[in-house]
């Protein structure tokens, strides 16, 4: 167990280069220059982290916070700033006990999100992560407005082993589902993933759609644990922040799964998810393989995201 989690923290170092190569090549130098701790030093930390796509927000709570240690401890050389920094995100990131405790009972798990954020293949990989786990799964294809997400999920139950529900396109996507709940019932399955359509410029019909399935679920599955994760695509961004508050307004999440940071120099965005929207990411993906999706860990993310690049570190020793 311990050698996978050192190979997914070598992954996920790697899946950040590209965010870490913005901000922390611009931290070193902020942090081993001269002089001491003072506004022009919050300045360019302040420019650093909002280039890391961080947010505003967020960048501003983290000066404050580091403002506030520095003073506390009587800090005065930027050098001993960096470890304050990376306590204060990563303090803020910290999930709770509780976030993933719809593993322990029988739930329901749907999947929102706007087309091409990596939704589908996140049904697909959280089901065969969590078959593998000795869990009776369960698919549902309930993005009916696209063929090929149908498709997509039924080539991810096949490879997953997991058995999916599903419809022809164009079919009511609450249908399907209430036929899922009426097979999770029958089966006794312990999770039930729900893959939904993404069509955020239509949101009235998407609220509608969304609420039938809500209703259909709490009225079949009454005992069944209840989770929304909102996939968002690393690489977008702000833009990620947009999608969530427009979701945020049609349905209550109670998660983030962020997607694609292997390709994204917007990795920072995690953070500012949590200041912005007081949502916790909950699982980050950082490549294409079953087990590149993995449940978030602050403590991991943050040290990924800040790790020093060893060509950097021998040049440096040099």
């Amino acid at each position: 167990m311990a050698e996978e989690k050192k190979g997914f923290f070598s992954r996920l170092v790697a899946g950040l280069e590209k965010t870490r190569k913005a901000v922390v090549y611009g931290l070193d130098d902020l942090f081993n220059g001269p002089g001491e701790v003072d506004d022009d030093f919050y300045d360019e930390l302040e420019e650093i982290l909002i280039t890391g796509d961080v947010g505003v927000r967020a960048t501003e709570e983290i000066l404050e916070e580091l403002r506030a240690m520095t003073e506390e401890r009587h800090v005065r050389a930027r050098s001993a700033c960096r470890d304050l920094l990376i306590e204060s995100i990563k303090s803020r990131m910290d999930l709770g006990e509780n976030a993933y405790d719809f593993e322990k009972t029988p739930s329901v798990l749907l999947l929102i999100g706007v087309n091409g954020v990596g939704k589908t293949t996140t049904a697909g990989k959280m089901a065969a992560q969590a078959k593998a786990d000795g869990r009776r799964v369960l698919l549902a294809g309930a993005d009916t407005f696209r063929a090929a997400a149908i498709e997509q999920l039924e080539a991810w139950s096949q490879r997953a082993g997991v058995e999916m529900v599903k419809a022809t396109a164009g079919a009511d996507p609450a249908a399907v589902v209430f036929d899922a709940c009426q097979a999770s019932r029958a089966r006794r399955t312990d999770l039930l993933i729900c893959d939904t359509a993404g069509r955020l410029h239509n949101k009235k019909n998407l609220m509608e759609e969304l609420r039938k399935i809500d209703r259909v679920v709490q009225r079949e599955l009454p005992e069944y644990r209840r989770e929304t994760l909102l996939v968002l695509d690393g690489t977008t961004g702000q833009n990620a922040i947009e999608q969530a508050k427009e979701f945020g307004d049609i349905c209550d999440i109670s998660g983030v799964v962020l997607t694609k940071l292997d390709g994204s120099a917007k990795g920072g965005v995690a953070i500012a998810i949590q200041a912005e929207l007081k949502l916790p990411v909950k699982y980050i993906g950082v490549g294409e393989k079953i087990d590149d999706l993995r449940k978030f860990d602050a403590g991991q993310y943050v040290e990924a995201l800040f790790a020093r690049e060893p060509d950097r570190e021998s040049e440096e020793e040099a």
